[in-house]
C-alpha cells in the first residue's frame, strides 16, 4: 500500500464517516458534543497518532503493536498486548455489522426483524473475509473509493443544513437534551476516535513505511475531526432537535432537510460504513496471530498464506470468532471494547518509553517531540480517558457480571493462556 490507500484504510479503521456520532448528540446535545469532538482528539487521538507514527516508522514489522511491546518488554508482555487487542476485537468487530443492520433497518425494517438482522450481520463478516483474501492492496484501494462514496451524501446534507440555517441564530446548538448522559457521550466519543494503532500491523505490506506511517497518522487525525465536526454543527444550526438523535438518525435528518432520496443515500452510506470499517480492521487484526506464530506463541498453521501474502487461516478463524459476538448490544460492546483496548494502548505507550531508553540508537525517521518528557506527557491524556472509560463501564452488565469486572477477567485470562502455551511449547521441545 502507498500513502493514499494507507490513509484510506487508517480513516476507516478509526472513523468511517460521521456514522456513530448520533448517540453523542442524543446523550449530550450539540454544543457539548462539539466540545467533546474538538477536545478529546487533542488528548486521545493526537498523542496516540504521534506514538504510532514513531513506532511504526522505526519498527515497520508485520504485527505492529504486538512486535513493539514484545521488543520492549519481552514475550510475556508481547503476548498480553496481543491477547487484549484480539479480545477487544471480538467486541469491537461486532459493532460494525450492527451499524450495517441498524441502517438497513431504517430503509426496510422487516428485512432486519428477528433473526434476519443476525443473518445480515453474518453476511458482512463473511463478505469481508472474502474481500480480505484478495490482499492488503485491494483493501486499501477500496477504502479510498468508499471514502468518497460514503461522504458524498453528507456534503449534500451539510449544504442543505447551512441553507436552511442561512445565518439566522444558533438553531438547536444551545438547546439541552431532556435526559443527558455525559459519561456515555464521552465513552462513545472515545470509541469514535480510537484505532490509530491498527494500521501498524500490516507494516510489511506498506510502501516506504518509515515516511508513510507518520504522514498517514497525522493526515487521518485531521480528516477524522473535520468529517465529524462539520455535519454535526450544520444540522445543529439547521435546528434539528438533539433528542431525536440515536444510532441511525442521520437518515431522519437527511429526509427532513432534503427528502427521501438523500435519506436513502445516507442509509446506503451507513451500510457502507459498517462493511467499510469491518474490512480494513479485519486486515489489521488478522496479522497479529501470524506474527505471534512466527514467534512460536501460536501454532505454525497460522503462518499459512495465500499467494497474495494473506494469512488465510487467521482470517477465517478470526471471522468465525467475531461472528459469535454479533448479538451483544451497542452500549455493552463499547464498554468492553474501551476497557480492553485501553489497557493494550497503555502498554504501547510504555513500550514507546522503554524503547527510547533501551535503544537510543534506533533509527527513528519520526519522533514524538519533547524527548522523554514529551513521551511521558503524550501518555497522560490517554491514561486519564482510559481510567474514565473503566469507571463509566461500572453500570453495564455482561453475562450477569459488571462490564468492568468482565473485562478484567478477560484480560487476566491472558496470563493463564500464556502460561499454558509456554508449558506446551517446552514439553514439545523436550
Amino acid at each position: 500500500m502507498h500513502l493514499l490507500p494507507l490513509l484510506g484504510a487508517t480513516y476507516f479503521m478509526v472513523a468511517g464517516g460521521p456514522y456513530g456520532l448520533e448517540d453523542i448528540i442524543g446523550k449530550a446535545g450539540y454544543w457539548r458534543a462539539l466540545v467533546m469532538l474538538a477536545i478529546i482528539p487533542l488528548i486521545w487521538s493526537l498523542p496516540t497518532s504521534l506514538m504510532v507514527g514513531e513506532l511504526a516508522s522505526s519498527i515497520p514489522d508485520e504485527g505492529g503493536y504486538y512486535v513493539w511491546v514484545r521488543r520492549a518488554m519481552g514475550r510475556f508482555w508481547g503476548f498480553q498486548e496481543a491477547w487484549m487487542s484480539l479480545a477487544a476485537s471480538v467486541f469491537d468487530m461486532a459493532i460494525y455489522p450492527s451499524i450495517f443492520v441498524l441502517y438497513l433497518g431504517r430503509f426496510a425494517p422487516t428485512w432486519t426483524a428477528g433473526y434476519r438482522g443476525t443473518v445480515w450481520a453474518f453476511a458482512v463478516v463473511l463478505g469481508s473475509a472474502l474481500w480480505n483474501l484478495s490482499g492488503a492492496r485491494a483493501v486499501g484501494r477500496s477504502s479510498v473509493a468508499l471514502f468518497f462514496v460514503l461522504l458524498a451524501p453528507f456534503v449534500v446534507l451539510i449544504a442543505a443544513a447551512l441553507w436552511a440555517w442561512h445565518g439566522h441564530g444558533t438553531g438547536a446548538l444551545l438547546q439541552p437534551v431532556t435526559a443527558p448522559d455525559l459519561a456515555g457521550a464521552i465513552s462513545v466519543t472515545m470509541w469514535n476516535y480510537m484505532g490509530w494503532d491498527n494500521a501498524s500491523t500490516v507494516a510489511q505490506e506498506v510502501h516506504d513505511p518509515q515516511h508513510n506511517y507518520p504522514r498517514a497518522m497525522l493526515s487521518a487525525a485531521l480528516l477524522v475531526a473535520i468529517t465529524y465536526i462539520l455535519p454535526l454543527a450544520a444540522v445543529g444550526l439547521a435546528g434539528l432537535a438533539a433528542d431525536q438523535f440515536s444510532t441511525g438518525a442521520w437518515t431522519d435528518a437527511a429526509r427532513t432537510l432534503v427528502g427521501p432520496a438523500l435519506g436513502f443515500a445516507v442509509v446506503m452510506g451507513g451500510m457502507i460504513n459498517g462493511a467499510g470499517m469491518f474490512n480494513p480492521l479485519m486486515m489489521s487484526y488478522t496479522r497479529v496471530p501470524f506474527a505471534m506464530a512466527e514467534d512460536g506463541l501460536l501454532p505454525s498453521v497460522f503462518l499459512r498464506r495465500t499467494k497474495l501474502g494473506v494469512p488465510w487461516v487467521s482470517v477465517l478463524l478470526c471471522a468465525a470468532i467475531w461472528a459469535l459476538a454479533l448479538r451483544f448490544t451497542f452500549e455493552r460492546l463499547i464498554s468492553i471494547d474501551l476497557v480492553l483496548y485501553g489497557a493494550s494502548l497503555l502498554l504501547e505507550f510504555v513500550a514507546l518509553a522503554v524503547l527510547r531508553r533501551r535503544e537510543p540508537a534506533l533509527a527513528r525517521p519520526f519522533r514524538v517531540p519533547g524527548g522523554m518528557a514529551g513521551v511521558i506527557a503524550a501518555g497522560i491524556g490517554p491514561a486519564i480517558l482510559i481510567a474514565f472509560a473503566m469507571w463509566a463501564a461500572r453500570d453495564e452488565r455482561v453475562l450477569g457480571l459488571n462490564a468492568l469486572l468482565f473485562s478484567v477477567m478477560v484480560a487476566l485470562s491472558g496470563v493463564v493462556v500464556y502460561a499454558a502455551t509456554e508449558f506446551i511449547r517446552k514439553r514439545i521441545r523436550a
